[in-house]
């Protein structure tokens, strides 16, 4: 009798490492969310201003945006944090009536987030036009640099000084080593030069004071009630369409930087989530925040553990740091977003040779898009005008392909028309005024072999079209219909004037 076979040996199955756990990405990650997390203790701070808020309201938001969208996000490497946009839509609620309904908004705004994501709404972003990205681009430097020009003015005289030095140490010493952050050693270095020295220049700690301990969770101190969502409702809506539009295009201009892919669905769903769990720490909401996000791009990083850093020190700097960080010149920070402004803008796109090659319609939608953002400074709306432009150009551009052409019948019996082009609103204006009803013999083919039809309008102007041959005692024959463009004329033709054939 044979002996039995041996049991197949049992292997473990074999784990890859996540990149971000070898020691040389981990430390890239690092450094890069430590030099964001320095970066956005003022911001945080000035948007807490702008909502009407104390500063710690900011600081925790940045805090739990940045920690839970490294777990919950779909984009590796986004910061999110408490943004100027999200400041401006709470503002006035924040105002007239108190912190506690900012916070239900905010709670709020999140869920409304989850449910657009589950819905599917990040598959938009396929609509939005390269033009329009580019203008995108453009006017977020143009914004970023806007945004330092009041920490020059008015100033001690040196600050500029202080400014050249930062911007000097980071454009000459990546050339002697990447090993550390250009941004982290001029922050560095300027500080100790502002404290060794004693300058009297714009500090940290100017912009307001920072928190000794950690968020507790809560509810927002607001009555349950139906007046209340109804007061709400419109604010949520906004400052749910304004993150999620901000933070997808930021998504896409890292995924563009990175030549990688993310999961914007999941960006969106995240982005919820880290709204509501900010809003039971008593943060002001946020999004994500496109300059620092290209500090921690630009300093090599492309793994959650640079946002999760970012998230986790900002608190660290405040509570343990606080006094150091405190002293920080606000002209390192201005420094290092200065050169992320001149960094991000695509200087390509207004490159003359490229503005003579690029066709009339895509400047126009860049153009818009830019002054928009720059007069409103809200990147959303100038995304919707941008947009919207880019779709009215493409419909005049598209409404003029679609042609009439008188076919000779050769026995003469009968008018032959042939209808080429794309067939929609924007196409078929003019389309009933094309024929000769008074003049054609008593049948007439109109040829669609070369046509598509798009939308209702296209079949209610056939349909006028054989109604004004039919009132001449004439008959229509419509042939060579593709078969979506015949499933839609069976359907709708004879339906939309209320009368059937």
């Amino acid at each position: 009798m044979p002996s039995p076979a041996p049991a197949a040996a049992v292997r473990k199955p074999v784990f890859a490492r996540p990149a971000w756990l070898h020691p040389r990405v981990a430390r890239t990650e690092f450094l890069a969310g430590l030099v964001v997390a320095l970066a956005l203790i003022p911001e945080a701070i000035s948007f807490s201003i702008i909502a009407g808020v104390d500063p710690s309201v900011g600081l925790f938001a940045s805090f739990t945006m940045a920690v839970v969208i490294a777990v919950a996000g779909g984009r590796p490497a986004m910061i999110s944090a408490a943004t100027g946009a999200i400041a401006l839509v709470v503002a006035p609620l924040a105002r007239e009536h108190g912190f506690g309904y900012l916070i239900a908004t905010v709670i709020l705004g999140g869920l409304i987030q989850i449910v657009l994501g589950a819905l599917g709404v990040a598959k938009l972003m396929r609509f939005v036009p390269r033009s329009v990205m580019v203008g995108f681009v453009n006017s977020l430097a143009i914004l970023i640099f806007m945004a330092q020009v009041p920490e020059l003015v008015g100033v001690p005289w040196a600050v500029y000084p202080l400014l050249a030095g930062g911007l000097a140490l980071m454009v000459f010493f990546p050339r002697l080593t990447r090993a550390v952050p250009a941004p982290l050693v001029s922050i560095a270095a300027l500080t100790a030069i502002t404290v060794g020295a004693g300058l009297a220049v714009p500090t940290v700690g100017d912009r307001g004071a920072l928190p000794s301990a950690l968020p507790v969770p809560g509810l927002p101190d607001v009555p349950l009630t139906l007046d209340t969502l109804t007061l709400l409702a419109p604010y949520a809506l906004a400052f749910a369409l304004v993150g999620l539009m901000e933070s997808l295009m930021t998504a896409k201009l890292v995924d563009d930087i990175t030549d990688t892919r993310s999961s914007k669905t999941r960006e969106s769903i995240g982005q919820g989530v880290a709204n509501i769990v900010t809003g039971l720490f008593g943060g002001m909401g946020g999004c994500a925040m496109i300059g620092q996000t290209m500090i921690n791009v630009k300093n090599g990083a492309r793994t959650r553990l640079s946002t999760f850093t970012a998230g986790t020190m900002l608190m660290v700097l405040c509570i343990v740091f606080g006094p150091w960080v405190s002293q920080i010149p606000m002209a390192a920070l201005v420094a290092v977003m200065v050169l992320v402004s001149f960094g991000t803008f695509d200087w390509h796109s207004v490159a003359p040779a490229t503005l003579r090659r690029m066709p009339a319609g895509e400047i126009t939608v860049m153009v818009v898009t830019v002054a928009a953002v720059v007069a409103t400074h809200n990147l959303a709306i100038g995304v919707v005008a941008g947009s919207l432009t880019g779709l009215v150009i493409f419909a005049r551009r598209v409404a003029h392909l679609a042609q009439v052409s008188a076919v000779v019948d050769p026995d003469g019996e009968q008018a032959v028309y042939a209808v080429t082009g794309q067939l929609f609103f924007a196409s078929t204006g003019d389309l009933v005024t094309r024929f000769d009803y008074a003049g054609d013999p008593a049948q007439v083919v109109i040829d669609l072999s070369g046509a598509h039809i798009w939308d209702a309008t296209s079949v209610a102007a056939l349909d006028a079209v054989q109604a004004k041959y039919a009132a001449r005692g004439k008959t229509v024959r419509i042939v060579g219909l593709n078969e979506p463009s015949a499933e839609m004329h069976a359907k709708l033709s004879g339906e939309l004037s209320g009368t059937a054939h």
